[in-house]
Order: structure tokens, then sequence, then C-alpha cells
């Protein structure tokens, strides 16, 4: 199935209607809060999703589509091992094709060190039962017909998977209303009601809706959202760019990235491919807002992120936006219905030239389509899933900082049974809201 590039123009594939009342609202149609309704419909719940424009039509749809365990931080791991579960759980018992294939991640090393720095997590690995392994250079060769020498060795979770993004989660989505969950496209939420100090429903373009818990799982728009409440989320937004191949000749089966490039067979004979060194952030006025919390991320991550002022029309931190507005005013939501960046000009060339320096023998493959997304992504790159103190029955699930679609069926999961009321199933502390405003030291995770 050919990539999908969303836009404002997709035809809707989601007709549900608005209901008057619902046990549950969430704010947004990408992994985490399709996972998240479909979690909640499966336990006889009601839920409607609210999204301002298509279902996956921002990052979820945009991203490698690797469902990875290997390389999380301590915390995210059991649930992304959970995940790497629930991911074949939907296909075994579905009908619908997510393009799930469990073919491995490899962390490619280019030279002893980048072999010595896989040891902690593979440390980690052992802890939980995962089949991470060190291989050869010998056996790396073996799997991936690339330029004799380039690849020392690598670390490598065979249980690790992928799926097609553009198919998996509009998929999760029709799974989820077969179950009973109510999905509306074209519906922007503006505002949120409260009564005694406690959520009661929300205001739509489409009208108010009832519901005592609402889950805020925006993406890149959930800072901007929350900030309209006086909730202070210090997530930024960056620029990716990917590319996808025209069919070649099998060179690799699985998914794998170096240094600097990523790269993954897709399930129409072409790769998907990207550059892991190349993302831009474009400064707004959240970047001031934020800089004392980012300056550590900043400082252990500053060279593989560009900075720029001109950013993409419309992007969720543009000085163009409203920062504060009424139920009945027209949102930025409503403006931008399908945030669509073009990809880094110079992307195409260099995603061409390292694609050749690896496979010299497919230098002459060619691009077929070329695109971007915005990254939702926190100072510690770890999302928050929590209820906000300040807002009783208010959830927020964001800044899953390029982490999420993998580990979005659990991070559903873990959502849909604290809105319940019910134990999460993992210690949570490491994703609290209040870890950036009660003086906790920033402790950043892995950046892939």
């Amino acid at each position: 199935m050919a990539m999908v590039v969303y836009c404002d123009q997709t035809p809707k594939q989601f007709h549900g209607t608005l209901p008057e009342e619902t046990d549950i609202l969430v704010i947004g149609g990408g992994v985490i809060g399709i996972s998240t309704a479909y979690h909640l419909a499966k336990k006889g719940v009601r839920v409607a999703v609210c999204e301002k424009g298509r279902v996956a039509g921002e990052q979820s749809s945009r991203n490698w589509g690797w469902i990875r365990q290997q390389g999380r931080d301590a915390a995210e791991l059991p649930i992304s091992m959970e995940s790497n579960r629930i991911w074949k759980q939907l296909v075994s018992e579905t009908n619908e094709d997510l393009g799930f294939t469990q073919q491995g991640v490899y962390y490619l090393a280019e030279n002893e060190q980048d072999l010595s720095s896989f040891e902690a997590f593979l440390k980690l690995a052992k802890q939980h039962g995962l089949d991470t392994q060190i291989q050869s250079e010998r056996q790396i060769r073996e799997q991936i017909q690339g330029r004799p020498g380039k690849w020392r060795g690598a670390m490598v979770t065979p249980s690790d998977a992928r799926a097609e993004p553009w198919q998996a989660v509009p998929a999760i989505a029709r799974i989820a209303e077969r179950l009973g969950a109510v999905v509306v496209e074209d519906c922007a939420v503006r505002t949120l009601d409260f009564e005694g100090g406690k959520v009661s429903g929300a205001v739509t373009e489409k009208g108010r809706i009832k519901a005592g818990r609402v889950l805020l799982a925006g993406g890149a728009w959930s800072s901007l959202f929350a900030g309209n409440l006086g909730v202070s989320v210090p997530q930024l937004v960056v620029r990716a760019t990917v590319a996808a191949t025209a069919p070649v000749p099998n060179v690799f089966s699985g998914n794998a990235a170096d240094s600097d490039f990523a790269f993954r067979r897709r399930a129409d004979g072409g790769y998907t491919l990207a550059l892991s060194d190349l993302h831009q952030h474009y400064i707004g006025p959240s970047s001031f807002k934020h800089l004392l919390k980012w300056l550590p991320a900043l400082k252990a991550s500053y060279k593989g992120i560009s900075l720029g002022f001109k950013g993409p029309a419309g992007h969720p931190d543009s000085w163009a936006h409203k920062r504060s507005w009424a139920e009945n005013d027209v949102t930025p939501f409503e403006k931008v219905r399908v945030l669509n960046p073009a990809p880094d000009p110079s992307a195409k060339t260099t995603i061409l030239a390292r694609w050749a320096d690896r496979f010299p023998q497919l230098a002459e493959t060619r691009l077929v389509e070329i695109w971007a997304g915005m990254i939702d992504a926190m100072p510690d790159f770890i999302p928050i899933m929590d209820e906000v103190p300040s807002h009783k029955g208010v959830f927020i699930a964001t800044g899953f900082s390029g982490h999420g679609f993998g580990i979005g069926p659990a991070a559903g999961r873990i959502m849909s049974d604290l809105m319940a009321g019910n134990p999460a199933g993992h210690d949570m502390s490491r994703f609290r809201f209040n870890r950036f405003h009660d003086g906790s030291k920033i402790e950043i995770g892995p950046f892939l």
C-alpha cells in the first residue's frame, strides 16, 4: 500500500456524529488518542474522539513505523514490551491489515565505541527478559547486503517490529468504532467546561458535549490547547523529514539505524528512509517560555537540531497563532486542520547520498515520495501521561518525542485505566505532569 500524506482535502474516513454526552472525551485522533479510545470501548466505556482534521493526519502517519522496544528509557521499556504484545493481539484478533511484521530493530555500530555504548541497554534488556543481543560484523554482513566494512556490528532485538502508520492507526480507529467508540473528524475542540473545579465537558466547533473526564492527546498541538486553560506544558515541536523509495531489490528485510541514517523495508518493495541527525526547531513564543527547562536537552543533542525563525505555515508555535480564546472564537485548530509541513529542502539529496553510501549497488534508487512531520517533544524526551493536578478530570498524554507510534497501544491502555480509576500496571512516576513544576532534576532519556 502506497504512503498516504494527509492534507485538508483528504476524504473523511470517519463520519461519527458528536453525541450530547459521553463518559470520556478524547481530544486528538493520533495513535495515542485512538488507542485510548479502543481500550475504553473494549471496556464498555462510552468514549468520543474529536479530531480537528483527519485521524492519523499528522505525525501518527508520518513516522518511521517502528514498533521498538530496543533503546527505550528504563521506565518506557516495560510499557514498550506490553505494546509489542498488544500490536500482535490487534493483528490476531481483527481482520484489519496493520502492515505489521516482526523482523527486528538493528542499531548499527560504525566503530568499537558505538558497540560499547550498547552495553547499558543490553543489561537493562536482560533484567526484563527482552531478547536483545549483540551481533558481530560477520553476522550483520550476512543479513544486510551493504557496503563491506561500513558496520562493525549491531545491537539487535529480534522481537521488535514495524507497521505501516497510515494503515495502522485508521485501522485501530475502525476497530474502536466497531466496539462502540464515536470518532468525529473535522471537529476541533475549542475549550473545556468546568463545574465545581472539575471538568464537565467541552465546547467544540460542532457544539457542546458533556464528559466527566477528558484526555488531551493533541500531539504537537497539546501545549497550545493546554495554555488556553492556564496549564503550562513545556512541549516544543521539531520537524523531521522522511522519504519512500520505489521498489528495489531486497538488501535487508528489517529496520535499522546507524549514527545518522535509518532505513526499513516496506511491503510494496521499497524502503522508508530517514535522517536521524536532521531535525529543525522553529523558534516561537514557547521556545522562550520554556528555555530554561530545555537547556539540558539542547546541550545533550544540539548536533542533531538546527534552529530557525521561519517555520512551516501555521505550525503549533507560530507567532501568528492566538494564545488565548473564548468558546465562540475560531481557534488555531480550525485554521490548520492538517499540519502538512514541507520537507527540509536539503533532505532529498542527503538521503539519497547516504543510501548510496550504505548500498552502492542501489545508487540509482528513485524516491517516490518525501514528506515531513512535526514531532511533539518534551525537555527530557519522555512523555507526560497523567492527570493535571490543578484541573480535576483532565488528563494529558503528549510529548512522546518521536517514540509514540510503537508505544501507542500500551499508552492507550494505560490512559484508559487511569481515567477509569484503575491501576496503570506500571510505575508512572517518570511520566508525571508535575516533574517539570516541582523542582525535580530533568533526567534526559534516549533521543532516538
